[in-house]
């Protein structure tokens, strides 16, 4: 059996398949997938969409599972708060998720693209289906787009685009409300519109941008706008499990003829698995085509021809094209079980990090331009500014006391008698003197550790530095 790579015939492409000899965007009817894998796919996308619709409206401990509020820098990720302080977790976190993408590549190609990316899910399992439901299967798609404007193109066309609207505006929302907070979001729409013409505008204009890349920049998202997809090209190798054509078995093509003995391939050239293709491309011209999300609808189109021509399935399947060639079986590489590794190693320290931060975090600094002072009494005071930041949804009253050197005292300047109090996902500023005496000082720079008390309960602690004079 030949090892060497598949060459398409002379019909193969060199060019995207949404853009003709002159450059003009080719409009996709792509045909309505049914099959197995179509059906999984269904569930999965009804599921994710339940979550992410819902995902704003869940609490833990009172705290939304996941809001990402840029503008005042505060997420909330599965009820946790983390604040600017907390930045070393977020990169790490962000390191194991990148390199968890960059694993999951290598090793299952662009699955996540197919079956898991929020623009497929949309454009496939939402708008494409409502197309159907309203125009028609690809050719009477094709059809109501040639006939001449009439009472019943003027309604379909109406009530599709009435409705992408109507759902871009509840998407444009959802994202809206997972960076200011449902709280938020419900004031804005029960206030007078007027009080949020700026807000208003913002969601007019995410809105119209939703509604354009649905109903037509479409498959050109996956294709020239996603970075993700246009790193599919460094990502992948011949070891990587993508959807793939058996060239070994498919080839020769022909078409298939009643009573005639069969001598070519078992690919009956049918051309279903270019139909249903929502990129418009042809798998068999090869694998890691720019275009294939790996959304299996060839896959289904595929075994559907199969099956009825009495033929043995998968002639279209998950495979690396060292599989089709050497007629093996997946396995996983050095490479791949070298990179499982690393990411077991940065999600077990992200895991360490997050069950060991603690929920409230302080911040002291010296106050700028203040030099040491000395007192009557022959103790040394310095100037200091503290900034509490509280990471849970519960306030506390909070006192702050000297660790270390032993000796020091700690005034807080105008704190009320009951005093400070850190709110709930909030912070409190505030200023106070440390007092040491002249004994406790062994340099210039002294360590000086501050504890922040809730009751009798140590819940944080800083470092700083005394500055004073050597004994």
């Amino acid at each position: 059996m030949s090892t060497a790579p598949y060459q398409p015939d002379d019909s193969f492409r060199d060019s995207i398949s949404t853009v003709d000899a002159e450059g003009k965007r080719v409009w996709l009817y792509p045909k309505k997938p049914s099959g197995r894998l179509y059906e999984a796919r269904k569930w999965i996308s009804y599921g994710l969409l339940a979550l992410l619709f819902g995902g704003p409206w869940l609490r833990i401990k009172g705290l939304p599972v996941l809001m990402l509020n840029f503008p005042e820098r505060k997420f909330i990720i599965f009820g946790q708060i983390f604040w600017p302080q907390d930045f070393f977790i977020l990169l790490i976190a962000a390191m194991a998720f990148v390199l968890f993408i960059y694993l999951f590549t290598i090793v299952y190609g662009r699955v996540f693209c197919g079956w898991v990316c929020p623009q497929t899910i949309f454009m496939e399992m939402v708008f494409r289906r409502i197309e159907y439901w309203i125009e028609g299967d690809a050719p009477q798609q094709k059809a109501l787009d040639r006939r001449p404007l009439d009472w019943d193109k003027l309604w379909r066309k109406t009530a599709k685009h009435v409705i992408f609207l109507a759902l871009s505006f509840l998407i444009a929302n959802t994202f809206l409300a997972y960076i200011i907070g449902t709280e938020a979001l419900i004031q804005i729409i029960t206030d007078p519109i007027t009080a949020h013409l700026g807000g208003l505008s913002s969601m007019v204009l995410f809105t119209g941008v939703f509604y354009w890349v649905f109903a037509r920049f479409r498959e050109q998202v996956c294709t020239i706008a996603c970075p993700y997809g246009r790193l599919q090209g460094v990502l992948l190798d011949k070891d990587s499990l993508v959807v793939a054509y058996d060239y070994q078995r498919g080839e020769p093509r022909a078409k298939l003829r009643k009573n005639e003995e069969r001598l070519a391939g078992d690919c009956i050239d049918c051309h279903q698995c270019v139909q249903v293709c929502p990129t418009g491309i042809d798998i068999r011209n090869g694998a890691q085509q720019l275009e294939c999300t790996n959304c299996t609808a060839c896959i289904d189109a595929c075994n559907n021809i199969m099956e009825l021509v009495n033929l043995p399935p998968n002639l279209i399947r998950h495979a690396s094209e060292n599989d089709i060639a050497r007629g093996t079986k997946f396995r996983l590489t050095g490479r791949m079980k070298a990179l499982s590794g690393v990411l077991g190693v940065l999600t077990i320290a992200l895991g360490f990090l997050l069950l060991s931060r603690s929920n409230v975090a302080a911040t002291v600094l010296r106050t700028p331009g203040q030099l040491y002072q000395k007192t009557e009494q022959g103790t040394i005071r310095n100037l200091y500014n503290i900034s509490v930041i509280n990471k849970t949804n519960q306030p506390y009253p909070i006192s702050l006391r000297v660790l270390e050197p032993a000796g020091g005292t700690l005034t807080v300047v105008g704190a009320p008698e009951t005093g400070l109090r850190l709110p709930a996902q909030g912070l409190t500023e505030s200023v106070f003197f440390v007092e040491l005496p002249r004994a406790a000082l062994h340099e210039t720079n002294q360590p000086l550790r501050i504890g922040i008390y809730s009751g009798d309960e140590l819940i944080a602690e800083t470092s700083t530095k005394f500055l004073g004079p050597v004994q």
